[in-house]
């Protein structure tokens, strides 16, 4: 089975939404965030159970990133 990779350029709260939803579809195993100059910021591992109360500190990590990045 092949892994698959998407990007998405977001701004702002439209960041959070979307990891958000990709957390909820349950098929992303790694979520990395990168500034405008192609660099990373920050990277998310996600298991199977990140799901509820465990997935607020990550929403609100990539929030602060965003905010910071915008």
């Amino acid at each position: 089975m092949a892994l698959k990779k998407e990007e998405f350029t977001l701004r702002g709260e439209d960041v959070v939404k979307k990891v958000s939803e990709i957390i909820k579809e349950g098929n992303a195993h790694k979520i990395i965030i990168k500034n405008p100059n192609g660099e990373e910021v920050a990277r998310f591992s996600l298991t199977l159970g990140v799901m509820g109360a465990a997935l607020a500190p990550v929403l609100a990590a990539v929030g602060a990133i965003a905010a910071v990045l915008t």
